[in-house]
């Protein structure tokens, strides 16, 4: 497969610093998303530190690995880069003052070959566009996800609830952070979507499916998702990573070949 990155990060409308932060490797096919967390000191810092460290360290060892890396090796060197991350964060705000009780979510992706390997830690997500129809494949480490499975708020509840911004799970809080891992089959054509709650916050799923299900080349998609989000209110920053997924130029079919298609 081949992958085509696209990334946009924008303050918002109501917040004048960033606390967002994006990142990708296109000759690892790596991706990273972090968003600083709301009401900690220095949410920049940490997310700044999370995708810059995860990029660093992970690109370099997936370039060593190469494409014989087996899933299950890739797997447990995002671990460990994640919980390096972790602790260099925690350090970080431990020894620096102003720096205390930041945090971050997290969203990391590797693609190889036809499997995305998809880690995650809070509220920030991955949506995946499939024959024109758009699947969240992460689920929230938050209150008003824990609620709504246990049954205590209907999603349409949830998403006039005050806690919104609640996780039960971020990066560099505590000296030890749990990541979720799993593995997607990817198909060609896919565009795969991590996004900041600045952006889901602002827009249903369905909006954001009328969007990516437009066509549009994916900078244009990227802009339109972050000026939407934007046009409801911008009330946080707002973040997107969009991956599109292409079969190799050998399994096109020949008349697209013969276009240059």
């Amino acid at each position: 497969m081949n992958y085509k990155f696209c990334a946009r990060t924008d303050p918002g409308r109501t917040r004048e610093n960033n606390e967002d932060s994006v990142a990708f490797d296109d000759a690892t096919n790596l991706g990273v998303l972090a968003d600083g967390m709301g009401g900690y000191n220095a949410g920049e810092i940490a997310s700044g530190m999370a995708t810059a460290f995860i990029k660093s360290e992970l690109s370099r060892w997936l370039a060593q690995a190469g494409i014989q890396a087996r899933a299950g090796e890739v797997r447990r060197a995002m671990e460990i880069c994640v919980d390096n991350a972790n602790r260099s964060i925690y350090n970080a705000s431990n020894f620096n003052p102003q720096y205390a009780g930041m945090g971050t979510t997290l969203v990391v992706g590797v693609f190889q070959g036809d499997t995305l390997t998809l880690g995650h830690i809070g509220d920030s997500r991955c949506y995946r566009l499939r024959s024109n129809e758009l699947a969240r494949i992460t689920r929230d480490h938050s209150l008003l996800q824990e609620q709504m499975d246990a049954g205590l708020l209907t999603p349409e509840q949830a998403a006039t609830s005050s806690n919104k911004n609640l996780v039960t799970r971020a990066l560099g809080v505590e000296d030890a952070v749990l990541l979720e891992l799993h593995e997607h089959h990817v198909e060609a054509g896919d565009i795969y979507l991590m996004c900041s709650d600045g952006l889901s916050d602002m827009m249903d799923d369905a909006a954001i499916a009328q969007i990516m299900q437009s066509g549009s080349l994916l900078e244009q998609m990227a802009d339109e998702l972050v000026a939407a989000a934007n046009g409801n209110g911008g009330r946080d920053n707002i973040s997107v990573l969009l991956t599109q997924v292409e079969a190799p130029a050998g399994k096109r079919g020949l008349i697209s070949r013969l276009l240059g298609k």
